[in-house]
């Protein structure tokens, strides 16, 4: 290091052009399938939200909980149907598409009941919570000739959708690094079914930023992942509120940093280095409206519009209804969302055991 950057400052960049790239919700040409939606919970509000605004049909719901159906039904799609059972919903002939939005625990048998029934899926996040579980379904799918994709909306939020395209567009090189922090306050979870969730942070949380972390290092396969998690003090829930995970790839490394116990001054930060450039993407949590570009050319600054609530979720059914019209994987397919879920499952492992997870 030469005397004059001991102080770690670089020199102003000259200003240049934000890229053009297309980080929109994918939308189908000409295809609209009928949907059918099991489940409907408070999540379920920003799906039908995004579809309804897309012009996408959904004609029949289903609730373990009728109320909860009909108040969707009622809420986005009063010409629908609410069905008494799931065999009912899956026996329509019209239905091709079914988004499933029930928790993880039982969703597979549910899956498996839609592909036989001749079903394309959406499945909700976290795809299973069992890797060989979620192999079969995708076997089932696969010899169904039906596409299985997942919700992985936080993939078209347009800060991670405007990174992911500038990675793959090799405005930054190869990557070496990812470094994601989150802080906000997650204890809003007291008193609902979250707060069961032993590993909220590292896995109903964090599965967004580590497929994130996974789709910006393309094919390059990771190494091995070490977690840690603690309780905050005076957090009011069980589930550990702090985590971090390090996730080592064959070409570089990514870190993750989660405080869900943080009050006052919420943020997110997300900054990719690569050979060639740094982007970097800061602001509200879940709500970063701007990506900084640095090169060798200089600085630039996309202003994005749109946001992840609910832009992502017409990513999710976007893509799915995409690849079925076109006849390919969707990019959120669940064969590839089980490579992202491989890293969250072995942060759990990690932290649990203390210990690093080599693959």
């Amino acid at each position: 290091m030469s005397e004059k950057n001991y102080d770690l400052q670089a020199a102003a960049a000259a200003s240049i052009p934000a890229p053009a790239l297309d980080y929109a919700p994918p939308h189908p040409k000409a295809y609209r399938p009928s949907i059918g939606l099991i489940g409907c919970g408070g999540i379920t509000e920003h799906h039908l939200k995004a579809y309804r605004a897309a012009g996408w049909e959904v004609v029949a719901f289903y609730n373990r909980t009728p109320a909860a159906a009909e108040k969707r039904h009622a809420e986005f799609y009063p010409d629908a149907r609410v069905c008494a059972t799931v065999a009912e919903l899956l026996a329509d002939p019209t239905i091709e598409v079914v988004d499933i939005a029930t928790p993880v625990s039982g969703r597979g048998a549910l899956i498996e009941q839609a592909l036989a029934a001749g079903k394309h899926v959406l499945s909700q996040k976290p795809f299973v919570t069992d890797l060989a579980e979620g192999a079969r379904l995708v076997a089932l799918a696969n010899a169904a000739g039906l596409k299985l994709a997942v919700n992985q909306n936080g993939r078209w939020s347009p800060y991670f959708a405007y990174l992911r395209r500038a990675v793959r567009a090799g405005l930054i090189g190869e990557v070496s690094s990812v470094n994601i922090a989150i802080n906000w306050d997650h204890t809003w979870t007291a008193g609902t079914a979250f707060e069961k969730v032993r590993h909220l942070m590292l896995y109903d949380f964090g599965i967004h930023w580590f497929d994130a972390a996974y789709s910006f290092f393309g094919d390059t396969p990771a190494r091995s992942v070490f977690a840690t998690t603690a309780t905050a003090a005076g957090q009011p829930i069980q589930p550990p509120l702090v985590a971090s995970a390090l996730v080592t790839f064959e070409t570089g490394v990514a870190t993750l940093s989660f405080n869900g116990c943080s009050r006052h001054g919420p943020r997110e930060s997300c900054v990719i280095v690569g050979s060639k450039g740094t982007l970097r993407a800061e602001g509200g949590v879940c709500g970063i409206h701007a990506v900084e570009l640095f090169t060798a050319e200089g600085a630039a600054r996309a202003e994005l519009t749109g946001s992840w609530f609910p832009d992502g979720f017409r990513g999710t059914m976007g893509e799915l209804l995409c690849a079925i019209e076109e006849d390919r994987a969707p990019e959120n397919s669940a064969a590839d969302n089980l490579k992202s879920l491989a890293l969250c499952l072995a942060a759990v492992r990690s932290a649990d055991e203390g210990r690093v997870i080599v693959f």
